[in-house]
Formats: C-alpha cells, structure tokens, sequence
C-alpha cells in the first residue's frame, strides 16, 4: 500500500470535520478525488476507512489506527520542515492553536502580529472552541497549542505555562437599575434582560452553563459577533452583557455603559498556554509557543 502526504491529511481533514465534503474542502480537494482517494485507500486497505452516517461520517477501527500514524507523519514532516527552515528560510509551517472566547479576541491580537512579521514562513490556523474541547483535541495531537481557562484540568500528560488573567463583568447601559452597584451576583443579574455572543462561542456556552447550574435561562434578547458589537447594544439599553474587563474598559472609553463587577468566583479565570508534549512540538510550533510565553511573562 502507497499513502502520499495528501491522503493522510486528507484523512486527518475529513476525520476531524466528521464529513468528506468538508474534509476535501480543507484539503483543497474537490469532492470527486477525495472521494477516489478515499476509496483507493480502502481498496487498498481491503477494509473501510469511514463509516458513512445519514450525517457525515466516523472513523472504523481501521480509520482509527490510520489516523493515529497520519498525526504521527504529518507531526514528523512539520518537525522536519521547521528544522530546516533555520537552513532555508523559504520553507513553510503551518501551526494550529485553538484558543476560548477571550483569548482569541482579547489578548492574541497584539501578540500575532509582531510573532508574524518576525516569521514569514509560518502560518497560523486559529480556531475558537470551548476550553473542555481544547484539552481533548490537544490530548489526541490534532492541535498544536491551545488557551484554556484554569476552571479545566488539563488531562494530566498536558504541559501548561500561565498565559493571562481573564476577568469577567457585567456591562450595562447607563441608566441600568444596577448601573451603579458595586458588584453583583450572576445569579441576581438574571433577572434582566441580555445580549450575548453566537451560538457555540466558547464563552457564551460558559455563560449558559453557569445559569443553567442555577437553575435559570439567560434571556437573552440579541446575538451578536464580538465584544465591540455586544457593548455597542448594551449602550442602546436592550440589555445587559458578560464580557471580559478588558474588553469592558476599553468599550469604555467611546461607549456611554458601566462595568459591574460579578462577585462569582468563577468571574476570575487564569488562562494557560497547553500542549501535549513541548519538545515534540515542531520548530514553527516551538516558536509560536516560545514567543507567547515570553509575551505573558513580560505582561506579569
């Protein structure tokens, strides 16, 4: 049996996105060859790779096993390809850090920039996910590096480094009947009516976690992409928001609202840089995570 490079990520793509339209978007594919591909590699095989579902595909066991070596291959190229970048500077990698809500939008983009000006030969792949689902996929190698919040514990063969501190607040209008509280329980805020971010956005479904643990529902009047966005409605008076305080504070400044800070425990999360294992990671991986490290250290 002969896999190139293409199949196997191929099979990382389409295992990951659980559907071979998706999986041959990601690779770059049309449909019909990744179709064939996938087909030549059972037949080669002699067994099924993918168990096709009314919705998307599984992997088999065999897929399983075949994924598992093509993380392997593929983590090997990348260590091969940032090893001799430092020899031949045209070389490209490609890194992928999964990160929550606050992290994404608050504290990563004054840090990219400069991480990319300084290596024009690596890319960056950023998603957006919930912290639980970071650790998982960074645990299984189908991430490099990943921001989560210290409310998770990373599986125990994680590595992790302090990154930031995320603290949560309340924003509301300005004429607010609790505008002018000097801090307020989550759950007393309940009773208001909210603005939140998208369905599936890691900090939202934090959000609604908390109040489903409280036995309500946020009522939520509006969803919208981005603190910017939440904060400018919230200024309108439709409601109030969660958003981290730096986002709050620098709203702020051109939006007439109030921060009210949330007297929950949980309001204060310590976000951490995890990866499965540093030294494994590839040159390009090494760096990113390198320079993020030494962003939150001079930031302490």
């Amino acid at each position: 049996m002969r896999f190139d490079l293409t199949d196997l990520r191929l099979v990382l793509n389409v295992a990951e996105a659980a559907s071979i339209t998706h999986g041959a978007t990601l690779s770059g594919l049309a449909l019909a060859s990744a179709s064939e591909r996938i087909r030549d590699m059972e037949q080669a095989l002699g067994t099924a790779l993918f168990e096709r579902k009314r919705r998307g595909v599984s992997p088999t066991p065999a897929g399983v096993a075949l994924i598992h070596h093509a993380r392997l291959v593929t983590r090997q190229m990348e260590m091969m390809r940032g090893e001799l970048g430092t020899f031949a500077k045209g070389l490209r990698g490609r890194v992928r850090l999964l990160s929550n809500t606050a992290a994404l939008q608050e504290f990563l983009p004054p840090l990219l920039g400069p991480f990319l000006s300084g290596h024009p030969n690596v890319d960056l792949a950023i998603e957006e996910r919930p912290s639980p689902e970071i650790v998982r996929s960074i645990a299984r190698g189908a991430a490099d590096i990943g921001i989560v919040a210290d409310a998770v514990d990373p599986a125990s063969e994680l590595e992790t480094f302090p990154f930031a501190e995320d603290r949560l607040v309340l924003v509301a209008p300005a004429k607010h009947p609790i505008a002018h509280r000097r801090r307020i329980f989550f759950t007393d805020a309940l009773a208001y009516d909210f603005v939140g971010l998208p369905t599936g956005a890691a900090l939202q479904d934090h959000i609604d976690g908390h109040a489903a643990r409280s036995g309500r529902r946020l009522r939520l009047r509006v969803r919208l992409p981005g603190f910017d966005a939440v904060c400018r409605i919230v200024e309108s008076g439709i409601g109030l928001a969660v958003v981290p305080k730096a986002a709050a504070a620098r709203c702020r400044r051109s939006m007439s609202i109030r921060i009210v800070p949330l007297a929950d425990a949980w309001a204060l999360r310590h976000l951490r840089l995890c990866v499965k294992e540093a030294r494994a990671l590839s040159a390009h991986a090494q760096w990113l995570l390198s320079h993020l490290r030494r962003q939150a250290n001079s930031g302490r």
